[in-house]
């Protein structure tokens, strides 16, 4: 197991990212889109792939976050790339006003469960992971395709939902 990023105080961070793994390069951008990447490791890519693990290529990965681009995973050298439809999951950064994907995927909370909560349910939402993560229960580094902690997507969408709730009409 890696690096714990949930671990306190970096867990909630909406930056949150595995200081072992962070690194840049100047070819860490999108072969698609352009954007930069996040280093994911390759435990990451291989744990959340739908398709051979033979495809996987033992090179540095990037996570493309980027929410109108295909492309999840890409390879530092450019010769290898994967797609949402090649992920087992569905990706929060890539559709994330989708009722049904998870924001936290260790505890399995989606967006509608934090869509339709009222304050109390949201703020015990947020105490649930963090009890999963105080419990060494969480493995971001594996369930989540972004490689790293949940906490700070799942407190910038309830903000985003508090700010559109209490927006004047």
């Amino acid at each position: 197991m890696s690096e714990n990023c949930c671990a306190q105080p970096s867990a909630g961070s909406a930056v949150c990212e595995l200081t072992s793994v962070t690194v840049s390069h100047p070819e860490s951008l999108c072969p698609e889109c352009q954007q930069k990447g996040k280093v994911v490791q390759g435990q990451t890519v291989k744990a959340l792939l739908s398709v051979s693990l033979r495809s996987v290529l033992n090179t540095d990965y990037y996570f493309c976050r980027t929410q109108f681009c295909p492309i999840v995973y890409y390879s530092s050298d450019g010769r290898s790339d994967f797609t949402t439809s090649q992920l087992r999951e569905h990706v929060y950064q890539k559709e994330p006003t989708t009722d049904d994907v998870y924001v936290c995927y260790c505890f399995r909370h989606t967006v509608a469960d934090i869509r339709t909560a009222s304050p109390q349910v949201r703020d015990s939402i947020v105490s649930d992971i963090n009890i999963g993560i105080q419990a060494n229960q969480c493995a971001c580094d594996l369930r989540n395709p972004q490689g790293s902690c949940c906490l700070g997507n799942v407190r910038a969408l309830i903000k985003q939902f508090e700010t559109s709730a209490s927006a004047p009409t």
